[in-house]
């Protein structure tokens, strides 16, 4: 899945004609901090609560009020992973979208976007996932796969991202067909690979935000 997939559509844009009262309560209707503003497909900023709560007139336009976020979108191609990524490091809700053109597309809500992964791994059938950590110059798909399958455990899913906290090594997440990693997680760490972390499949299913805390413990946010 990329942001453009994940696309909001009960989260509507704000235009600068409307009022700030007309926002607070689109806020409150949607359990939102933030909403985006857009002036003839064009994206302006994001509208945030604070903002609204510091003005004491809040019949004004939304072209009287400050907006933040000017600067900040994420391209239709943007991957799950980085979406999350983003959202986390901005300490925002939602994500806008804007394509080559400046057109803005639509927004992307940080909780959805962690529920649609965990259903996606769960839609994979039972297993376990685990995260790796590896010299760049150790990666290697087909060693890991072996080592893997030597144990009759197959992966389902792969994703590697650079690690931007250590140079020269690479974070690896595997969805794995089983939900006993014991022996797994031995052989691979008998040939040098370090398992960050592992839960099972049963731990991504209970709710949105326990979703949320184990996605941003297996991609080390």
């Amino acid at each position: 899945m990329v942001a453009v997939d994940l696309i909001n559509e009960m989260i509507p844009p704000l235009k600068l004609s409307d009022s700030g009262e007309k926002a607070k309560h689109w806020m409150e209707e949607l359990r939102l901090s933030q909403l985006p503003v857009v002036d003839k497909n064009i994206y302006q900023g994001l509208l945030l609560e604070d903002t609204l709560l510091d003005s004491e007139n809040l019949t004004k336009k939304i072209s009287e009020f400050r907006l933040d976020y000017k600067d900040f979108n994420i391209a239709p191609g943007t991957h799950y992973y980085d979406v999350i990524k983003m959202a986390t490091r901005n300490k925002l809700q939602i994500l806008p979208v804007i394509d080559e053109n400046k057109k803005f597309l639509g927004v992307v809500s940080l909780n959805e976007t962690a529920a649609a992964i965990a259903q996606m791994f769960a839609s994979q059938g039972p297993g376990g996932i685990l995260l790796l950590s590896m010299k760049d110059q150790d990666y290697s798909m087909a060693q890991i796969s072996r080592l893997i399958e030597a144990n009759d455990c197959k992966i389902l899913s792969s994703f590697v991202v650079t690690d931007e906290h250590a140079a020269g090594q690479v974070n690896l997440t595997l969805k794995l067909s089983k939900t006993d990693l014991g022996r797994t997680v031995a052989t691979l760490e008998r040939y040098g690979y370090n398992v960050i972390t592992q839960f099972h499949e049963t731990e991504l299913i209970n709710n949105d935000q326990e979703r949320l805390d184990l996605l941003m413990k297996y991609l080390n946010i």
